[in-house]
């Protein structure tokens, strides 16, 4: 579900610099979406390792899966460093903080910042598993928790 969310997403907070952080929305194409998606699963990954992915299934060429990597470096998407005369690419942010960035800015976008609507699709179209389910629960109760402290 995550892979599929982060996809269709335009934008993307990203947190630049050290010490006091800045934040800074930065929009992403399509194709850069699906190339980030793909490498922060499989982190720390080589262009050779995702071109040859992209080049089976959508026939990109190794050069273009490079620039776009590039882009994503210089927009502070992606990290780079090189290992034994390779540069292997990670995520700029722990996966938790990206897929998290990713839904909010979803939300944002397709939802006006509403969880509702993404809530009722989970209650009548999702395919949940009892794990799934308890664990919203879990979640809608620290909701709670947090909400009532607050106050």
């Amino acid at each position: 579900m995550s892979s599929v969310v982060a996809y269709s997403v335009t934008t993307l907070v990203v947190i630049l610099g050290v010490g006091e952080r800045i934040v800074k929305r930065v929009p992403l194409g399509e194709q850069e979406q699906e190339v980030l998606g793909y490498a922060a699963e499989r982190a720390p990954i080589t262009v050779g390792e995702v071109a040859r992915h992209f080049g089976e299934s959508r026939g990109l060429a190794r050069t273009t899966i490079s620039t776009v990597m590039e882009r994503l470096r210089g927009k502070g998407y992606l990290r780079r460093r090189k290992v034994k005369g390779v540069y292997q690419y990670s995520p700029s942010m722990p996966k938790g903080d990206l897929l998290r960035s990713l839904v909010r800015d979803f939300a944002d976008r397709v939802f006006g910042g509403s969880a509702q609507p993404f809530v009722a699709y989970l209650i009548q179209d999702a395919r949940l598993s009892d794990s799934e389910v308890a664990k919203l629960e879990e979640l809608v109760r620290e909701l709670a928790r947090k909400r009532k402290g607050a106050r």
